[in-house]
């Protein structure tokens, strides 16, 4: 098997896995129990806790468990706009956001807060002036992710944050950083607010984080536990420490990594670009890991279980919009055609060279074959 679809999701390190299987077995306890075994869990859970939280230079009480990055969105959007609706109901977001951004924007839009999208140069970076241009002083908040999950567009979040503070300071900064954790280094003091999906790092599905920084305003947008938490329940400790373990993993060895993705991806830019219909998405800003082509003649879909029949498994845009035309490729170029016909191709350190050989043969078989077909459509016949 070839897997080329690692920004969907990734396998489960098997060092990881080993963490939630002690976890599993030996802390079975309810954390907010009072008995032994409820300490023993909480001593898990602030122990996995203290070591993300010195692994990325924050106080522990800045992290919250969520189920993934589309919960840790949704906390930190509305959460932000609902504690801060006295002072303003304008929020700022990019055009080359994860489909969850966006929801979440519907939704608070119809309880009548006021959503502006800020425009991008034609490489994908946003761009500064219309940033500033949008800024108000009933702006509450700005949100715009790290790294696009479908072009692998990495963003300037350190500039972005002195223009947003210089522009009004008590607009608070949100960034989803779950195509960046693992893959470039992340500073979380670039930022008020951001979101992680574990599974993305070779963690398991079903834990996430939200960095919130202490002095950022926030309502719960979860209930039932009488203590004033910002997510009530029981704590999924196993998945915690697994979390930890996955990010301080994840996190090493991040320039050797990128070095030797980079040399796969120029190998298949260099060898799909020479194809008729094939335009590549991706821009000199967009990360190695992430490489978005379009094949103007073939539908994705089709391509894709093409290329399972060999055993080769890629992606069309983010795993939660797939089948559906790419929104980042719409906002960045303009074109439908090329916006409709998106192959997501996502490399890991875990790739070989080999696999990308055998990957780039099988591409040209089908490429060639689809292609023909679709130029020559009575010989369906």
């Amino acid at each position: 098997m070839i897997y080329l679809d690692y920004s969907a999701t990734t396998p489960i390190s098997y060092d990881v896995l080993d963490s939630f299987d002690k976890a599993s077995k030996e802390f079975i306890g309810n954390p907010n129990s009072l008995h032994g075994l409820g300490v023993k869990s909480r001593e898990l859970m602030n122990s996995a806790t203290k070591q993300i939280s010195e692994l990325f230079g924050v106080n522990e009480s800045e992290i919250f468990y969520t189920s993934g990055a589309t919960e840790s969105n949704n906390m930190a959007l509305i959460g932000v706009a609902f504690a801060n609706q006295k002072r303003g109901n304008h929020i700022i977001v990019s055009k080359l956001e994860h489909p969850s951004i966006y929801g979440i924007c519907s939704y608070l839009e119809k309880l009548g807060f006021e959503i502006s999208y800020v425009n991008h140069t034609e490489d994908g970076l946003v761009d500064f002036e219309d940033l500033k241009s949008k800024m108000r002083e009933s702006t509450i908040l700005v949100s715009i992710c790290a790294v696009n999950s479908e072009l692998g567009v990495r963003q300037p979040i350190k500039t972005i944050r002195q223009i947003i503070k210089k522009e009004n300071p008590n607009v608070y900064f949100h960034s989803d950083m779950t195509q960046a954790l693992g893959k470039i280094a992340v500073n979380l003091k670039d930022v008020d607010l951001a979101s992680f999906s574990i599974h993305k790092i070779y963690g398991p599905k079903g834990i996430g984080l939200l960095y919130k920084n202490n002095m950022v305003k926030m309502a719960p947008i979860l209930y039932g536990s009488s203590k004033k938490d910002l997510r009530p329940g029981t704590p999924a400790v196993a998945l915690i420490a697994a979390a930890a373990k996955a990010i301080r993993l994840g996190i090493q060895d991040l320039s050797r990594k990128e070095i030797f993705i980079r040399k796969l991806n120029e190998k298949i830019r260099d060898e799909v670009s020479l194809l008729d219909q094939v335009v590549i998405n991706s821009t000199q800003y967009s990360i190695p890991h992430i490489l978005n082509i379009s094949l103007l003649n073939i539908k994705p879909e089709t391509f894709i279980h093409a290329m399972e029949e060999y055993d080769i498994y890629l992606g069309t845009n983010t795993a939660c919009s797939s089948g559906e035309i790419s929104s980042s490729v719409m906002a960045l170029y303009n074109d439908k055609k090329r916006a409709s016909t998106t192959i997501r191709i996502s490399l890991s350190y875990l790739t070989t060279t080999e696999e990308i050989t055998r990957f780039l043969n099988c591409f040209q078989i089908v490429y060639k074959k689809l292609n023909y077909l679709m130029e020559n459509p009575t010989d369906y016949e």
